[in-house]
């Protein structure tokens, strides 16, 4: 594996938080994967279907700038300067490394990648199989002009065949530029690997995304931590945070925010309006599958925040957001 000697967030051959996570004894690790995949809750999987508008290559050519779609988990499908940009492109059946077996979609895609226009840009946040779909970036690699990705993620993408003139890789608050569009990779408290020897082989980040006076904040996975307000005070106020809303459950807080933690985590980072992502795609927790619509849509009302919450596929004008409806209801 590579090493990174320049990164003040490697050590001895691993990424690491500015926080130490907190080890998993044997046992309670081998209690909480029984718990996973042989005690589960019932709904935590929808028992109809989840409205899902198509989309088609004529509808995102003629979008106005500043349209953002949201396609499912944490992708999310942007319109900038004319351009368009994904975020954690996942297209697969399941969320696993075989897809004979682990969490299965609840819903399809809004659009293939065959119908995608060309990509300007993949940002990819960390390496977890929810977020980095192999399939997925192969299929992207002769319709993308860059793949932008943290430390060890694009060597990630090289090793899959990636070509490498195609790939930036970076580090905690660095920056590129890239067709107008300013990327900063910032801190995120999680964990990275797809095996049992890569274990924070790859860093993980969340991402700010300037486009002129717009700013936007994608979240990755995170647990709360102080750094959302670090990056809030050096890139704030966004008009937009894509927070991580899904997959929580307090056995994992520290990589994972609970609904309260993600409002908190949005008023840290002076967002303007919040969209909760990582939910109503794959069943990856122990919660009931609409719960995090639910939790973080009566937490914004009680504090007044402004929340979006649309459809799989619904049109997202990043200039005035829509507030939508409780379509998982």
């Amino acid at each position: 594996m590579p090493r990174y000697p320049e990164s003040p967030h490697h050590r001895d051959g691993r990424f690491i938080n500015a926080r130490p996570r907190p080890a998993m004894g044997f046992w309670q690790g081998l209690k909480l994967t029984w718990a996973f995949f042989f005690a589960k809750p019932a709904g935590t999987v929808p028992d109809r279907p989840i409205p899902v508008r198509a989309l088609d290559l004529a509808q995102l050519e003629a979008a106005p700038d500043r349209s953002l779609y949201r396609l499912g988990h944490s992708t999310i499908l942007m319109k900038l300067r004319g351009r368009f940009w994904i975020t954690d492109p996942v297209f697969s059946e399941r969320a696993s490394p075989v897809q004979w077996a682990g969490p299965a979609r609840f819903h399809q895609p809004p659009i293939t990648i065959d119908e995608l226009p060309p990509i300007a840009g993949v940002i990819l946040s960390h390496n977890h199989y929810d977020h980095l779909d192999r399939a997925a970036v192969l299929q992207l690699a002769g319709k993308t002009s860059r793949f932008i990705a943290p430390l060890g993620v694009g060597d990630q993408l090289i090793a899959w065949g990636v070509d490498p003139a195609k790939v930036e890789q970076l580090d905690w608050w660095q920056s590129t530029t890239v067709e107008g569009l300013r990327l900063t990779a910032t801190p995120a408290q999680h964990f990275s690997g797809r095996g049992l020897t890569d274990s924070d082989r790859s860093l993980w980040a969340s991402w700010v995304i300037q486009d002129a006076g717009m700013r936007v904040f994608f979240s990755g996975d995170s647990g709360y931590f102080d750094g959302f307000k670090k990056i809030g005070d050096a890139f704030g106020p966004f008009d937009l945070t894509l927070m991580e809303t899904g997959a929580y459950d307090k056995r994992w807080a520290f990589v994972h925010m609970q609904p309260e933690e993600t409002l908190q985590a949005h008023l840290d980072l002076r967002g303007r309006w919040l969209l909760p992502i990582h939910n109503g795609t794959f069943d990856l927790a122990m919660h009931v599958w609409e719960e995090p619509f639910e939790r973080i849509a009566a937490l914004a009302a009680a504090q007044g925040v402004a929340l979006t919450t649309p459809q799989m596929g619904e049109r997202v004008d990043l200039t005035a957001p829509q507030a939508g409806v409780s379509w998982w209801r």
